[in-house]
């Protein structure tokens, strides 16, 4: 299922998208997409037998704003430098262990929402990055387990980055990555059951029309497999949480000077096959 939320910011309404691309609406059936609806089978069984009855009435999509395809969202974890191409542009030894930072759940918007390039940023960077959702409480997920159990499905995320905050600033990575609007997820909540290998996905991001991020998921040095397992070791995973897997080469970071970072005006494009197309304008804080 390709599960959504429609609506004004703060007042998003649960969607489904179904098998001929007509948005439906979901509000007689749930309260909202997120991790208690993600952690209920019956729920999640009836939105798929309404859906497969045709029972869900169609939703005009003219003019209606796309939000987060989640809320409520517990805590997004991200996992940096983890595609070995990505290491490679920019000058990095390949980590012997994932690379794990946060961003608040407040740098989450939607898909084709306004980014704001921070006050002072010269370094504003785009990611396109494969989001995961959690769909069951991990905690110690054991090695002869399978961690793709617990994953409730993907999402393209965004995870915008502005460089000397997060590398020339002092202390972690935090500052450079928990700016306003730094996080846009959706279109879609794509459920795992669709997503036949998370291994063998294509990633694209396009700056200004010009294609800057062309990498596929297979580069990725630790699987979303491996990453919900390690994460798991040193935080519990509830449902409804968000891991950003890192990011393809193609970074601003990584191309020689002048490095080409955003600025007010630019437009990022991005997409991951079978989990829709992110578009966001940028303007300044």
């Amino acid at each position: 299922m390709k599960l959504l939320r429609v609506g004004t910011a703060g007042a998003e309404r649960p969607a489904l998208l179904d098998a001929e691309g007509v948005l439906r609406d979901l509000t007689g059936i749930v309260d909202d997409i997120d991790g208690a609806l993600l952690a209920d089978a019956a729920a999640l069984g009836r939105v798929r037998a309404a859906a497969d009855a045709g029972e869900l009435p169609a939703l005009d999509a003219t003019g209606l704003r796309i939000g987060p395809p989640l809320g409520r969202i517990g805590k997004v974890v991200c996992i940096g430098l983890n595609y070995h191409d990505h290491a490679r542009e920019t000058g990095a030894e390949p980590p012997a262990e994932p690379v794990v930072f946060f961003k608040a759940a407040d740098t989450v918007v939607g898909p084709n929402d306004t980014v704001l390039v921070p006050r002072g940023s010269v370094k504003t960077d785009w990611e396109v990055e494969l989001a995961v959702v959690i769909g069951r409480t991990a905690r110690y997920v054991a090695d002869d387990e399978d961690p793709l159990a617990y994953v409730a499905g993907y999402a393209v995320a965004h995870d915008v980055s502005e460089r000397e905050f997060q590398i020339e600033r002092g202390g972690t990575w935090d500052k450079g990555k928990n700016c306003e609007t730094f996080n846009p997820l959706g279109p879609w909540l794509v459920t795992a059951d669709e997503v036949a290998d998370p291994q063998d996905l294509p990633l694209k991001l396009w700056v200004n029309g010009e294609l800057k991020q062309d990498g596929t998921t297979a580069e990725q040095i630790f699987s979303v497999a491996e990453v919900v397992r390690y994460v798991s070791q040193f935080m519990v995973l509830y449902p409804g949480d968000v891991i950003n897997t890192g990011t393809p080469a193609g970074v601003a970071l990584g191309a020689p000077e002048p490095k080409p970072f955003l600025r007010a005006g630019d437009v990022v494009e991005l997409e991951i096959a079978g989990l829709g197309r992110q578009r966001q304008e940028f303007k300044d804080a």
